[in-house]
């Protein structure tokens, strides 16, 4: 059965437009690729930052005040371990380190990281399908002045200061799509770039072999939304990632990385002024209020896309 739309997501933004899709879109008709390049051991346990943001936003109990994590979480666990003199940089919350736990004993069990993450869904109560864009190992390294870091230590531990020089996807050159992106990129009838980092929330899909190939020659709309409004980036650092690496900091800079991927470039109001730039790289362009504050703003910018399709 055809799938209407497959949305391509990381990060916080990635997130917020995940939800919106899933209240707008039936059951059945979505399905959520989610960046694994992020994904990382700590305390001995396999975390997928990425795959759980999009989980818990869409089962609704995520943290809104910092967008990753889960409502009302303690951090008993993490305390203690301080206590004990371990290096506890990256924040794990108490009911965040079951999720944590469940998926390390199955992947050990011999589960792929596509189960692990239909179990979890499940056990949320999430109906539309979420998916790792790979079941195989996939790590984002950032190569910068202060040498080359993992994602997570450049982005939490590090707290993006350093300056990005160049980004690797290990790993990436033997993975293949999970059988869920596989099967979506076949059967839908939209294609989505969520509002995620350009660099290291969607590039890390798009390494994959076939993918960009598959993505090419997609037979339905294809469509992306700018995460940068006003020359800023709503949440992270896909801004300071663009001026790094020699890109225009604006919308446009963003669109230039999808140049042959996509159809219809939906931007800010704000970024009225640029619009005949990124028509000019062969793109469709619409425009609206792309900023989702309220579970209304992500209901509306979804509806916004499903109304072009």
């Amino acid at each position: 059965m055809t799938r209407g739309v497959v949305a391509l997501a990381g990060g916080v933004g990635g997130a917020k437009l995940a939800l919106g899709m899933s209240i707008i879109q039936p059951v059945g008709k979505l399905t959520v690729v989610v960046n694994t390049g992020d994904d990382e051991e700590f305390f001995g346990l396999h975390v997928s930052p990425d795959v759980d943001t999009v989980m818990y936003t869409l089962a609704g109990v995520s943290n809104p005040h910092t967008g990753w994590g889960i409502l009302d979480d303690s951090y008993r666990i993490l305390d203690r371990l301080k206590s004990l003199g371990v290096d506890s940089w990256f924040n794990l919350g108490d009911l965040d380190f079951a999720t944590h736990i469940m998926r390390t004993d199955m992947l050990k069990k011999g589960w792929t990281l596509s189960q692990v993450t239909r179990t979890l869904s499940d056990a949320l109560g999430i109906e539309h399908r979420i998916v790792p864009m790979t079941d195989d190992r996939v790590r984002t390294v950032l190569s910068t002045d202060v040498g080359e870091l993992p994602m997570q230590t450049y982005f939490v531990k590090n707290q993006c200061a350093p300056v990005v020089e160049s980004i690797k996807f290990e790993g990436a050159e033997d993975s293949v799509p999970s059988p869920g992106f596989a099967d979506a990129l076949e059967f839908s009838e939209c294609l989505l770039f969520c509002p995620s980092n350009p660099f290291v929330s969607l590039a890390p899909i798009l390494s994959i072999p076939g993918v960009k190939a598959s993505i090419e020659g997609f037979g339905g709309t294809r469509i992306a939304v700018s995460p940068i409004v006003n020359g800023t980036a709503i949440k992270g650092p896909a801004a300071k990632m663009l001026l790094e690496l020699g890109h225009d900091v604006s919308c446009v800079g963003v669109a230039k990385q999808y140049v042959g991927l996509c159809d219809i470039f939906v931007m800010d109001n704000l970024d009225e002024s640029l619009c005949h730039e990124v028509e000019q790289l062969g793109m469709r362009v619409e425009m609206t209020n792309t900023i989702m504050n309220t579970e209304a703003d992500k209901e509306r910018l979804a509806q916004f896309v499903c109304d072009i399709i």
